[in-house]
């Protein structure tokens, strides 16, 4: 590399293509360090990297950037999110606060590599692309020295976004349902994405407007085939194709959970940007570099798919339901508590209990019981839920085996059934954690 020794910021340097980009731009001997949202959570996926901490959606002024900024030659914008909610605001990450960096760094001379995405524009079908557009033309404007890279759908070790869902999909086994079969996606490896950014940041690359795609499309159906392929999933035995119908309701309810601070991949940005494809130019990046993108099925074979991609990708696709049973078995039981409150107490009085204690200790727990099932929806409270759900279950063991030991013997299992509860929320638990 060149400008080895170059002093890098690395915006949204967790993310799916930020992380890809802090380990390629170090290995190419660069001094690079990354902006994150959460500088604990980045010391978990990037260990031992030089990290600062900022939210975009608080620095939407060029003197928000000039501290920041001191000391760097070069920024790459790696920074984006998928749909709005409550961590997420597409205006100020996408345009705001990119259009306040561009003036910044225009006026220290900075240069700056814009990680964009094929198919944005002011008339985009998604708030996602015509954000993204906006954020472009801010840069544009700004008269900073910049490259604005726009990859198609990007295939990497790890996933995101239409990736993620993607890996979901080819994780169905026997069959294989799949939206839009016809759509036609070009495809970019992260591999060659990191290189169109090391050949930026060089300088060997000209100032301008790239999009990062291979040469020929494929059909929706093809990727997916292909990622079924490469993942070692058996060829599903019948393929159904869901009609547009049924994808824009998934899509709805996936947007719903969204409210909940659940960033579904089958939101409706992504599934429209599905339904409408995922195409570019691949001339131009060929013309200035003399280097085409590697096809869809060579970057597949460039990557070893090992165990833990097939048990995340099941673990994505098992998540949902795993969440929904949670809820609601915690619901129903706290339910199922207060209906039969004259039953519940009479197990306690009958254990030596008095009878208002008995009452308030049936009705506090079953308020628990539907607290805890209603918490786990909550995105950001669902880690803490499961670890509550663990300490309440274990909590009901132990009490009961101590106060009513009879419980055991009860025909209808009710202590035992506490136990497959137990193992379920712990299987939740890495589930919902963060990343």
């Amino acid at each position: 590399m060149q400008g080895s020794g170059k002093n890098i910021l690395v915006l949204g340097a967790y993310g799916f293509i930020g992380a890809a980009m802090m380990r390629s731009l170090s290995d190419r001997d660069a001094n690079v360090c990354g902006l994150v949202r959460d500088t604990n959570l980045g010391e978990k996926i990037l260990p031992g990297m030089s990290l600062a901490q900022g939210d975009l959606r608080q620095l939407t002024h060029p003197h928000d950037w000039l501290e920041i900024l001191s000391g760097f030659d070069c920024i790459v914008n790696c920074a984006g999110a998928l749909q709005d909610g409550p961590k997420d605001d597409l205006e100020a990450v996408h345009h705001t606060a990119i259009a306040a960096l561009g003036q910044a760094c225009a006026a220290r001379e900075i240069a700056l590599v814009q990680i964009s995405a094929t198919g944005s524009s002011p008339e985009a079908d998604t708030e996602f692309m015509r954000t993204k557009a906006s954020g472009d033309a801010a840069l544009q404007a700004s008269g900073v020295p910049l490259w604005i890279l726009r990859p198609g759908l990007v295939i990497g070790q790890t996933d995101y976004g239409g990736t993620t869902l993607l890996r979901m999909l080819a994780a169905i086994p026997l069959v294989q349902p799949i939206a839009y079969p016809q759509t036609l996606v070009q495809c970019v490896g992260m591999a060659d994405l990191c290189s169109a950014v090391a050949a930026a940041v060089d300088e060997t690359l000209p100032q301008g407007t790239y999009d990062l795609v291979e040469d020929q499309a494929h059909s929706l159906s093809e990727v997916l085939d292909e990622t079924r392929h490469w993942m070692g999933f058996p060829k599903a035995r019948v393929r159904i194709t869901a009609p547009a119908v049924v994808a824009k309701f998934a899509a709805g309810c996936a947007d719903q959970l969204g409210r909940l601070g659940w960033r579904s991949p089958l939101r409706s940005n992504a599934m429209t940007v599905m339904a409408s494809g995922v195409l570019g130019d691949p001339v131009p990046y060929r013309m200035a570099t003399g280097q085409s993108m590697r096809s869809m099925p060579e970057i597949y074979r460039s990557m070893a798919c090992s165990r833990e991609h097939r048990l995340a990708a099941r673990m994505s696709l098992l998540m949902p339901l795993t969440v929904a049973v949670l809820s609601l078995f915690w619901v129903l039981s706290g339910v199922f508590g207060l209906l039969s409150l004259p039953q519940a107490t009479q197990v306690l009085t009958v254990a030596g209990w008095t009878s208002g204690a008995a009452v308030v200790s049936v009705l506090f727990w079953s308020c628990v019981d539907i607290f805890l099932g209603l918490a786990i929806l909550w995105r950001p409270w669902a880690e803490r839920a499961c670890m509550a759900q663990l300490g309440v279950s274990i909590f009901y063991l132990l009490a009961a085996s101590f106060m009513v030991p009879a419980l055991w013997l009860d025909p209808l299992g009710p202590l035992v059934k506490v136990i497959p509860a137990i193992m379920l929320s712990l299987v939740a638990l890495p589930m919902v954690k963060s990343r």
